[in-house]
């Protein structure tokens, strides 16, 4: 049976490269990092190179990268700290984002720690900058806040340096989960004064379990995980070697070729809109995922005219076939409950019918694309 891997915003294929470098690292330098012998040493050295290596290719300083176990954690440390260590009274946010962002913050509510704020969105699902001026505007309180660069179920892709300037305008601090773009997009922390941005390895063909958070210099905040004085004292814990060093190689092959790898995705993302919109001319686009400049160049979100009972099956029928996609966040695809985020940018109507995620790497191809859309065709019409 073919086989067709379009869920790359869930998580990618491991770059053969990353899967050499971390069995030399597991078969070889297995000293404890924290350790003083040499082998305890090798491990740290190499662990202080990858944090030197990633703050070089986003310009930050290496001891503004913290690695964490993904993005979940990375979003938690920074939102949580910076309600207990740095004052926040009140965080900004929209509905859409990640859970790893939306059931955090929720928390903090409910436990009466801050006070929490939506963000407007437009029919599209982007955020209404007028009313997060408002929002800024509002209460004297200290406010961050924390809107992801793309999302990862529609692929809309904000203007996060416009909307940190606005932030910095009234003294807010500015998050953004930032795991559907790092690893695809250039970043220059040094360009924009963002102050937290959290990563994951497998979104960029590197390990699962492994991340970072990137927190600006001196931002007073103090560890979340005590019982140790690793990662500068902000996370405590034997570091994850083998897969630092995975997540390094990753990086640098992500930045190294960048254009290149950006122009053949973006290639056939192009494709499959056009093929979609050729052979299948009721399926609507959510977001803005069909618009090239205002959505990321890696996923496509789409609503298919499909009754509600093939609906219920759609995905296991594509499964069936050899092909992986999503309804819309790995991490809720358990949930009959649909999205959070097309609930709040469709119609009664278009939520009853199948809204499904295709993302794309470099190992996708054009003839993946052409049986895709022959077998979304062939269920429409059956």
């Amino acid at each position: 049976m073919k086989q067709v891997y379009l869920d790359n915003a869930a998580t990618t294929q491991v770059h053969p490269k990353v899967i050499s470098k971390m069995q030399d690292a597991l078969a070889n330098s297995y000293g404890n990092p924290s350790s003083t012998h040499s082998f305890g040493r090798t491990a740290k050295t190499a662990i202080e190179s990858a944090r030197k290596t990633i703050a070089k290719y986003i310009n930050a300083q290496p001891s503004e990268i913290i690695f964490t176990s993904g993005g979940t954690e990375a979003d938690n440390m920074i939102l949580r700290c910076a309600v207990r260590d740095l004052g926040v009274k009140t965080i900004i946010t929209t509905r859409i984002e990640h859970h790893a962002v939306l059931h955090t913050v929720e928390e903090l509510e409910a436990k009466g720690l801050i006070e929490l704020q939506y963000v407007n969105l437009d029919a599209y699902g982007n955020p209404d900058l007028l009313h997060l001026e408002e929002l800024l505007k509002s209460n004297g309180s200290k406010k961050l806040v924390s809107l992801m660069h793309v999302n990862n179920e529609i692929g809309n892709k904000i203007d996060l340096e416009q909307i940190t300037l606005l932030s910095k305008k009234y003294d807010a601090l500015v998050h953004s989960d930032t795991v559907q773009s790092l690893g695809h997009y250039e970043w220059d922390v040094k360009k924009f004064p963002i102050d937290f941005l959290a990563a994951a390895a497998h979104k960029f063909h590197g390990p699962k379990g492994i991340g970072f958070a990137f927190i600006r210099k001196n931002s007073g905040m103090s560890c979340m995980i005590s019982g140790g004085s690793q990662e500068r004292g902000l996370r405590a814990g034997t570091e994850s070697f083998h897969n630092i060093v995975g997540l390094q190689e990753a990086f640098v092959h992500a930045y190294d070729n960048l254009e290149t790898e950006k122009k053949y995705v973006e290639g056939l993302k192009r494709y499959f809109i056009e093929q979609v919109r050729k052979d299948i001319p009721e399926a609507k686009f959510n977001g803005h995922s069909a618009d090239m400049e205002k959505s990321t160049y890696t996923l496509v979100n789409v609503c298919l005219p499909i009754t509600e009972d093939k609906a219920m099956m759609l995905l296991f029928n594509l499964d069936i076939k050899g092909i992986a996609c999503s309804k819309g966040s790995a991490c809720q695809s358990g949930s009959d409950t649909g999205s959070h985020v097309l609930t709040q940018i469709l119609s009664k109507e278009d939520m009853k019918k199948p809204s499904v995620r295709f993302s794309f790497s470099t190992y996708n191809t054009r003839e993946e694309i052409d049986y895709t859309i022959k077998v979304l065709k062939d269920i429409i019409e059956s």
